[in-house]
C-alpha cells in the first residue's frame, strides 16, 4: 500500500506530526525544526503527489478519512501510543480529523488559519461543483497547469526568501495527477466544522490575525470548540514561515504543557 512520505527529524520529547499546506511540502517547517526539536521529536509528512510522497491509484486514498487512517499507521510505525500533531492550512484539515478520529492517540494538536477545515456548506458544495472541470483543467495542462494555481509558492511574496525558494524548488515535484486528486477528494471532505464541538484533546490554534477572510472562523472555533487555546500572531495565513518565532514558542509551551 503506498503511503505519505514521512521523516523522523532529531529531537528530544514526544513525537510531533508535522502536515503542510496544498502545493507545499516538507521545506514548510524550515524555520520551526531547531526549535520545535527542544521539546518534542518532529515527524514531517508529505501529502500524496507533494514532495517524495506517491500517488496512490485510488482516488479515496486522498479523502481526508483515509489521511487519518494513514497517519496512524505512521504512529504505530514509530511503536508510540500517543503524539502531537500539527496541521497548516489544508494539513489542518487533516490534522484536526485525526485527532477527532484518533483521540485516544492524540496528546494534543496544532492548527493555523484553515479555510478548508472550517468550510461552511456553501463553500464546500462550490468545490464538489467545480472540482471536475478544474481537475481536467490540470490533467490537460500538467506541470503548466500546476504552476499557474494562484496558491504557487512561486507567487508567495511575503515569504522569507529561504523558506519561498526552498519551498518552490519542492513545487518542481508537485504531481499533475496528484493535485488534481486533492481537488476532487481532499478539499471536498476537508471541513471538520461540523464535529468541532466533539473535540475532546487539547488544541491550540496559531492564529494569523492579519488574514481578514478566517476571523470569522476563528470566533466561531472559540465559540463552539471545546478544549481549544487560541494565541495571536502578528502574521498573515502562513503563520509558522511568516511569525515563526511566535509559532515555536506557542507550539512549544504547548507541547510542554501536554507532555
Amino acid at each position: 500500500m503506498s503511503e505519505p512520505y514521512w521523516e523522523v527529524r532529531d529531537g528530544d520529547g514526544p513525537h510531533l506530526l508535522l502536515i503542510h499546506g496544498f502545493l507545499s511540502s516538507r521545506a514548510q517547517w524550515l524555520a520551526n525544526l531547531d526549535a520545535l526539536a527542544a521539546v518534542c521529536r518532529p515527524v514531517v509528512m508529505e501529502l500524496y503527489g507533494h514532495g517524495r510522497s506517491p500517488v496512490p491509484a485510488a482516488g479515496r486514498r486522498f479523502e481526508t478519512g483515509a489521511y487519518a487512517g494513514a497517519i496512524d499507521r505512521i504512529r504505530e510505525r514509530l511503536g508510540v501510543a500517543e503524539w502531537f500533531v500539527c496541521g497548516y492550512s489544508l494539513g489542518a484539515a487533516i490534522s484536526i480529523r485525526y485527532a477527532l478520529d484518533y483521540a485516544e492517540r492524540v496528546r494534543g494538536h496544532v492548527f493555523t488559519n484553515s479555510t478548508s477545515a472550517f468550510a461552511e456548506a456553501s463553500l464546500i458544495d462550490a468545490w464538489r461543483a467545480n472540482a471536475a472541470p478544474v481537475a481536467a483543467r490540470i490533467r490537460s495542462g500538467g506541470s503548466a497547469a500546476v504552476d499557474g494555481l494562484a496558491v504557487h509558492p512561486r507567487r508567495a511574496r511575503r515569504l522569507p526568501k529561504g523558506l519561498r525558494e526552498a519551498l518552490v524548488r519542492d513545487a518542481a515535484l508537485l504531481d499533475p495527477e496528484g493535485v488534481a486528486r486533492a481537488f476532487e477528494h481532499t478539499m471536498p471532505t476537508a471541513s471538520v466544522r461540523a464535529r468541532l464541538s466533539h473535540n475532546a484533546r487539547p488544541a491550540l490554534l496559531v492564529c494569523g490575525r492579519r488574514e481578514r477572510r478566517f476571523a470569522p472562523h476563528r470566533q466561531h472555533a472559540e465559540a463552539v470548540m471545546p478544549n481549544l487555546s487560541i494565541v495571536d500572531v502578528d502574521s498573515g495565513h502562513a503563520v509558522n514561515m511568516q511569525a515563526a518565532p511566535a509559532f515555536n514558542a506557542a507550539v512549544a509551551e504547548f507541547v510542554g504543557e501536554h507532555s
